[in-house]
């Protein structure tokens, strides 16, 4: 049997995606020197999926900041090494995670992201060819409010997911993190990712990222300005909504656009806070 054949019949297709990696016989595959490595916290639902996603890596690690669920059982389950680390901020968590690895090859993917069928075939037919001073991007299609979004900037969403960490690592911001390489080589086939688990998820999520956007600006020296927290949310909105025409994802394209608006709000309005609201009197 054709091995990408194989890889494929075992990484299920869009509509069953849960229900056929549980399935798969990751026996048939040879196993490639590459680990997977993926961060978590309180991540039961996705990273069962995210693991079968990649039944052709000989090593699994997870590095958990003391979940509360059953992300540990279900990682050790699916047979990860699974290491306990207290948060660190993105990129010096998953730096901490990668070096726990036992390949220089990584597959660095979010616990709710998981390789498509078909770019489980094409990285395991390109193994041989990788170039070990480069960092492959993977396009990035997200699911949200019930439909692959594929407009406002959302797609496709380049992301470095894969790398070889005696030539590469990772940078040590606290958002924004990314992998400092010499060069990068785009790869043709999705990832794909559940980027929410609804809009109460997001609202959270754009909360956080908000906040670390703004610590981010006050490290950096960058000072409060009226005029931005004014007029990049709306320029936010009319980029999203109309320039990357979001508006042809319906009423989900909406949604997120306004939400984009709202976060880069939320995070001027946070380092006015931190400026000014919280300094510490002289």
């Amino acid at each position: 049997m054709d091995k990408s054949l194989s890889i494929q019949k075992m990484v299920s297709s869009r509509e069953s995606f849960d229900k056929t990696l549980i399935q798969r016989e990751s026996d048939s595959v040879t196993k490639l020197p590459i680990s997977l490595v993926i961060i978590t916290l309180n991540e039961e639902a996705h990273i069962e999926r995210c693991i079968r996603s990649a039944p052709f890596v000989d090593d699994v690690v997870v590095v958990d900041s003391f979940s509360t669920d059953r992300t540990v059982e279900i990682a050790e389950k699916c047979g990860a090494r699974v290491f306990q680390e207290k948060w660190k901020g993105f990129g010096p968590q998953k730096a901490f995670a990668t070096a726990q690895a036992k390949n220089d090859w990584v597959l660095s993917l979010d616990a709710d992201e998981a390789l498509s069928p078909e770019l489980a075939s094409e990285l395991y037919e390109s193994f041989q060819s990788l170039d070990p001073e480069a960092g492959y991007l993977f396009p990035r299609k997200s699911f949200h409010l019930g439909r692959w979004i594929v407009h406002g900037g959302w797609y496709p969403d380049y992301q470095l997911r894969l790398f070889n960490k005696s030539r590469s690592q990772w940078n040590s911001a606290d958002v924004h993190e990314k992998v400092e390489v010499k060069r990068m080589i785009k790869m043709k086939r999705d990832l794909l990712h559940w980027v929410f688990d609804g809009l109460s998820d997001q609202v959270v999520t754009n909360d956080r990222y908000s906040t670390l956007g703004a610590k981010q600006l006050a490290a950096s020296g960058k000072k409060f300005s009226y005029l931005k927290l004014i007029f990049k949310p709306w320029g936010k909105f009319i980029e999203t909504y109309f320039v990357k025409r979001g508006f042809m994802d319906g009423m989900p394209g909406f949604v997120i656009a306004v939400g984009a608006a709202y976060s880069l709000f939320l995070k001027f309005a946070k380092q006015w806070e931190m400026e000014r609201v919280h300094k510490k009197p002289e």
